[in-house]
C-alpha cells in the first residue's frame, strides 16, 4: 500500500489516507465503515503492527464492490504532507554510502579517500522535514553552499534492539523519498548537524510504500535533478552498506522504534562534486525520486 498523510483542505487536520490510483481513501473513515477502528494520524497506524497493514489491505480490496462513499477524494483535491510530519525523534543520517560519492567527497570535502568500514552516522532534527511542493529555504546570511542529495528512506515498523542483519528487514514498516539538503560551508569541526540540520533540510514523501510492496530495497533506480537537469542517477544496489546492515549497526547502541525514519546515503552527482562545483540558489527547483516510491517537487526560496 501507499500510505499518505493528507489535508482536504488548509484549515482540515492532517490525516491518515491510502493512495489508490487517482483517489485518496481515508483510513479511519474505512475502518469505520468496515467495523474496524483505525487511527486517523501515520504514526498511530505504524504502531500498531504488521496486523494492521493486513487488515487495511483486506478493507481496501473489499471496498472495490461498493462501499467508498463518503471516504475517499480526489486526489488533485488534497494536499499531501510529509508522510510522518513531525518525527519523534531525529531523522538517522549515513553519510558516504555510496563508493562513487566517498570518491567525489574526498576530492572536494575534507572526508578520506578510504572507504568506511562502518557506517557514518548524523542526524536531522524533525523540524528539518517537510512535505511534497513545500519550500527548502536558502538564507544566505548563514550559507553559500546549499547542496542536494537523494536518498531512499527507510521507516521502522517494530522496535529494533541489537538486531542481527538476518532480522533487520523484518522490522521495516516501509520506504519512502528523501532529499538531504545540506550547506557545505556550515560544517563545525568534522560535526555535520548543523550543516544538515537547519529547518526545511529534509524533504520527504510523497507517501510510504509498506515494506511488502518493495520486493528488494537494493534494486531501486534513484535520481535528482535541478531546474530539469539530471544531477545524480544511480541504483541502490550500489549502497556501500546495505539496509539490514544500517539497522544492526544502529540498534545495536540505539534502539530504533516505530516510525525512526533512516536516510540510507546518496550516490555520486552532489553539487560539492562537481567541476566547477554546483549549489542551489533561490528560484531553483529540485526534484527527486526513487523507483517504486515516488518523485517530489521542490522549489528553493530565499528567507
Amino acid at each position: 500500500m501507499r500510505l499518505v498523510t493528507y489535508r482536504s483542505s488548509i484549515e482540515a487536520e492532517a490525516r491518515l489516507g491510502v493512495l489508490d490510483g487517482d483517489l485518496v481513501i481515508d483510513v479511519e473513515r474505512i475502518g469505520l465503515r468496515a467495523g474496524l477502528p483505525l487511527p486517523s494520524k501515520m504514526l498511530d497506524f505504524i504502531d500498531l503492527g504488521p496486523v494492521a497493514v493486513s487488515d487495511l489491505r483486506s478493507i481496501i480490496e473489499d471496498s472495490r464492490t461498493g462501499f467508498r462513499t463518503g471516504v475517499t477524494l480526489p486526489l488533485g483535491n488534497v494536499r499531501l504532507l510529509a508522510p510522518i510530519p513531525r518525527p519523534r525523534k531525529n531523522v538517522f543520517g549515513i553519510g558516504l554510502n555510496y563508493v562513487e560519492h566517498v570518491a567525489e567527497s574526498a576530492r572536494t570535502l575534507d572526508t578520506s579517500k578510504d572507504l568506511p568500514k562502518q557506517p557514518i552516522l548524523f542526524s536531522k532534527p524533525p523540524t528539518t522535514v517537510i512535505g511534497p511542493g513545500e519550500a527548502v529555504q536558502h538564507d544566505a546570511r548563514i550559507t553559500q553552499q546549499l547542496d542536494w542529495e537523494v536518498e531512499l528512506a527507510v521507516v521502522m515498523g517494530r522496535t529494533a534492539s541489537r538486531v542481527s542483519e538476518a532480522e533487520a528487514l523484518a522490522h521495516v514498516f516501509g520506504y519512502s523519498v528523501m532529499i538531504d539538503i545540506s550547506a557545505r560551508d556550515n560544517r563545525r569541526a568534522g560535526q555535520w548537524i548543523y550543516s544538515k540540520g537547519q529547518d526545511t533540510y529534509a524533504p520527504f514523501g510523497p507517501c510510504i510504500v509498506t515494506a511488502d510492496e518493495i520486493g528488494d530495497p537494493h534494486a531501486l533506480d534513484l535520481w535528482l535533478t535541478v531546474n530539469g537537469e539530471t544531477k545524480q542517477k544511480s541504483n541502490t544496489r550500489h549502497m556501500l552498506f546495505k539496509v539490514p546492515a544500517l539497522i544492526a549497526d544502529i540498534s545495536a547502541a540505539i534502539a530504533l522504534e516505530p516510525g525512526d525514519i533512516i536516510a540510507s546515503g546518496t550516490p555520486d552527482g552532489v553539487g560539492a562534486g562537481r567541476d566547477p562545483q554546483e549549489w542551489l540558489w533561490p528560484g531553483d527547483v529540485i526534484e527527486a525520486g526513487v523507483e517504486g516510491i515516488g518523485t517530489l517537487r521542490h522549489p528553493v526560496v530565499a528567507i
